[in-house]
Formats: structure tokens, sequence, C-alpha cells
């Protein structure tokens, strides 16, 4: 008897290919989670003393999620990946916060050029949306091999801080253990600072520092024990007795802020997308040189069908422009205006209706959902003489003086000035996040190496000299490859090009955290922007 085999699916071929990423993924992300390594954790553990991620799960609220940011930074480079140090959104007594956490298991918590990198996008994130921030600190101040790139950036954390508090943006810090040297600027500069008995030191500089400084004898508690510092520097204002103390006394001084949203939440219903998610990972194809229509994945996103909310995609524009979707919808009750690439080129028209659609979200003050799956503007001479520069200029012109907040996610391509124009890093969205199988850079990598391939060609022949085939072929290769690897979400957002790569299932969920941390502050759109080359 012999076996048939049934070959899988378009849908299951797609999604095993987004699994097999997404394992990836997974595996990229323990590397953060695993901090220091095995040997670290374990003594930190041995100390009593609990993990950042096991700090900010006692800190926000039990059954709500935690947003972190960035957990890839540093990938790539000499630095354990994250950066050292844990980064983002979690509600504390009802209150969304920016939450920032060394991890000491990592060098002791020391900061190098990439936990800077981070901590200033956590800072921005948090300003822009008016965030309070709570640090959870404990470190060992700057990574000295690197103090260079460290030493002059690094004086923006503490302006940061500064000018949060200016701002009544609160600033809260939990001390768990070492805060030295510039790092003791950080309860410094806080608004209220809990210390944990006999843990916390913070101090400027540490005892043999001070005994080469001066000469004086001193020691760790005397010097800057939580205890001196609770009765007699007054630099702490609650003395915690262990770790659970200082989160709960966290807690309280939230609670006690009477901080106000400006767009509360209230009574929002709403129905769950009118699509399962979980279907996301059969639309998704596996080469991004094959379109698909991103209204599959707006209708999975978004809410479903409920009473003041009969259409959950109101579609602007659809016989115009095609290869760019924009219209209407609600997530989780909120209204947003939603920009999607449809097959992958912008040209004329659909720059003309993104201008178009980004002044109407601005005209009645509703945020912007940037859905990027785009190799750029059209090339070519009819293109360029039907004026693709003036109406794609028209289009980053809207985008760039356009006051609604933005969120973008790259679901599949964004290469070229389209991922300006679909408001990439560069145009400061309020949060980019990233999809496993998106790519992104100046250009395709076939398209890169054929056009430098074309160059040299060009230089050989005005030179009267023999072109070199076989180099020719090495090169392009070459190039290929590393454009490619450049290209990946791993290494974009190891450099902070985002705010985090992300499950596709979950990007209901995250963008409905996004959104609500955008509520904190107005949202207010505006009827002035640039010229517009008509």
């Amino acid at each position: 008897m012999t076996e048939t085999t049934t070959e899988p699916t378009t849908e299951e071929k797609r999604r095993a290919h987004l699994l097999d990423k997404l394992a990836d993924l997974d595996a990229q992300h323990a590397k953060a989670v695993a901090g220091g390594g095995e040997k670290y954790v374990a003594r930190h553990h041995e100390r009593g003393k609990l993990l950042p991620r096991e700090r900010i799960e006692l800190l926000i609220d039990e059954g709500t999620a935690f947003l972190e940011l960035s957990p890839l930074a540093g990938y790539g480079s000499d630095f354990t990946v994250g950066a050292s140090t844990v980064c983002g959104i979690g509600v504390v007594e009802g209150v969304e916060c920016m939450i920032s956490a060394n991890d000491p298991t990592v060098k002791g918590g020391a900061s190098n050029p990439w936990t800077l990198k981070k901590t200033f996008r956590a800072a921005q994130i948090a300003e822009e949306n008016n965030l309070p921030q709570i640090s959870l600190v404990e470190s060992a101040g700057a990574d000295l091999p690197t103090q260079k790139e460290i030493f002059i950036p690094g004086g923006k954390i503490f302006r940061d801080l500064a000018r949060a508090s200016g701002r009544r943006q609160p600033t809260i810090a939990l001390v768990f253990g070492n805060s030295t040297a510039g790092g003791a600027y950080v309860p410094g500069l806080s608004d209220y600072t809990v210390m944990v008995k006999e843990q916390a030191k913070v101090f400027l500089a540490g005892p043999p520092l001070v005994k080469m400084a001066t000469g004086e004898e001193t020691d760790d508690e005397e010097l800057g024990g939580a205890e001196m510092h609770a009765r007699i520097s007054g630099l702490a204002d609650y003395l915690a007795e262990d770790e659970r103390d200082a989160i709960r006394l966290g807690r309280r001084i939230v609670a006690r802020l009477n901080w106000r949203k400006a767009r509360p939440e209230g009574e929002r219903t709403y129905a769950e997308p009118a699509y399962d998610p979980e279907t996301l990972l059969d639309l998704i194809p596996t080469d991004l040189k094959e379109p698909f229509d991103p209204r599959d994945v707006i209708v999975r996103i978004v809410d479903g069908v409920s009473p003041g909310n009969e259409v959950p995609f109101d579609e602007f524009k659809p016989l115009y422009g095609s290869s760019l979707v924009t219209g209407w919808a609600r997530l989780h009750g909120r209204e947003i205006g939603i920009l999607a690439n449809a097959q992958g080129v912008l040209f004329s028209e659909e720059a003309q209706k993104a201008t178009q659609f980004i002044q109407l979200a601005n005209a009645k003050n509703t945020p912007l959902l940037f859905l990027h799956n785009t190799t750029g503007y059209m090339v070519g001479k009819e293109y360029e003489q039907g004026g693709i520069i003036k109406h794609g200029a028209a289009m980053i012109n809207a985008v760039s003086n356009s006051t609604v907040p933005h969120i973008s996610v790259l679901i599949g391509s964004s290469y070229g000035a389209g991922n300006y124009g679909m408001n990439g890093r560069a145009y400061d969205p309020r949060f980019l996040f990233t999809w496993p199988n998106a790519k992104s850079a100046v250009m395709g990598p076939q398209q890169l190496a054929g056009v430098l391939s074309i160059v040299s060609r060009a230089a050989a022949e005005a030179k009267g000299k023999p072109f070199d085939e076989e180099a020719d072929a090495g090169m392009r290769a070459f190039v290929e490859q590393m454009v490619e690897e450049q290209s990946l979400p791993y290494v974009l957002s190891g450099m902070l090009y985002d705010d985090g790569v992300i499950d596709p299932r979950d990007t209901r969920t995250v963008l409905g955290i996004a959104f609500s941390a955008i509520d904190t502050v107005p949202t207010e759109g505006t009827d002035r922007f640039g010229v517009f080359r008509m």
C-alpha cells in the first residue's frame, strides 16, 4: 500500500514560514531575558534580589500587560542583547507609566552606548505621551571601557529627568542596589525616591575613590547607605524594608499622584475583530515581492461590528490610487485613520490621496496608523514627467507637519522614500513596530546590487577598459547578501530603528496599549502645512 502525501496549501506554507521566523524571534528575545547568563542570574537570586522583569511584574497592576520596548537593543554589537536595561509601558494603580529597570546581572547594570540610546528613546516616548517615569535602579554607572561614547551624551539622561520634573511629569526612583557616580543623579533628580534598607547604595564616589581623592576612610553604609540617606542626607523620601516593600511604596506614590488622562477610557464598548487575528499568519506571503491585500490585515486588527460601528473599516477613496488603502476604523473603541500599502509601489495618485487623507485626520483630531509594505515611489520617464517628485513631496510634507499622533507598523517591505512618506523612524512616529518578516533599506538587495553593476560597467566603458564579468558577479552576490542582512528586522531593531519586533497576532494588543498611552495627552490636529507644490 502506497502512502500519499498531501501538498501543503498556500496558507499552510505561509503559516509555517512565519512560525519559523517567530521561533527565531523567541530565541532572540530569550537572549535579552537571560541577561548576564545563568551564573550571574543565580548569584543575584542568591543575594535575595529580584530580577528586573520580576520587579516590574510586581510593580504593575495584576492582570495587566507590560509592553516591553526595544528588547533587542544592541543586537549584533559587542554588548549583551537588551543593553543591560528593561524599558516599557505598564499600568501602575491604573496609571500608564514608562518603566525602566537596570539589569544588574549584566556587568552590574553598567550603562553602555546602547543603554543610552534605549534610555533616550524611553524618555522621548514618556515626554511625547506625558507618562510618569518610574526608574528601578541598580547600576554600577558607566561601562568604563566605552566611557568616551557615554560621558558626553550621557548627561542627557539627567537633563531629561530635570525637564520632566519641570513639565510636572512625575519621576519616581526605586533604588534596589548600587547607584554610583553619575547614576546617583537618577534618585537625586527624581521627584520621589525610595531606597531599600541595607541594599541601596547611592554616592558620587565609593569608599576606594574617596580614599584616593581625600584620604578619608569610610564604608558603603555611612557614605551612601539607605538609612543614612533617609535619616541624615534626606535624599531618600522613603526607606523600604525590602524589595517588595519598595515596590509597594512605589505603587502608593503613583496612587497619590492624582493623575488624569486627557482622554479617559470611560465606558468604551467595542467588538473583537471580524476575523481571528490568529489567521494573520496565513495571509503573509513567504516572498515579499508577492503582494497581499492590506484590507485582510486591517479587519483582523480593528474592532468588529457593534452599535455605532456598523462598518469595521470605512474606506476612503477606494477607487483612486488603489495601491494605497486609506480609511477610518476603531481600535478598542478609539477612532483611528489608517494608511496601508497594497501593491508595493506608490504612484502620484497614491501620494495625492495620502496627502488629502492626512489633512482630513488633522481636521478631526484623529490619530493615524501607517501599515508599511512599499518598495517606494514609482520611477521612470512617464512618472517623472507626471510629477511623482512633487506629489511624493506633498505626501512627505503632510506627514512631516501633521500633529496628530502617528504609529507605524512595518508589515512587509519599507524601502526608499516610501519609508519616509509612510512615516518611518526619521519622522518621529509615537511608536514604530516591525513584523518578523519585514525588511527595510534604501532599496531591495537585487536592485541596489544591479545599480552598482550598471555604474561599474558604464565606468569601464568610458575608460575603454574591458569589463570583468566574474568580478561583477562576485560583487553583486556580496552586495545582495550584505543588504539582505542589514535590512532584517533584528538588525534594525538592534539599532533602535523600531520599538520592537512583534508577533503579527499581537498587533491589535500592542496597538491598543500604544493608542491608550497616546491618549494621556490631548490629540490636536493642525491646518498649517508647508507649501504643497501643485
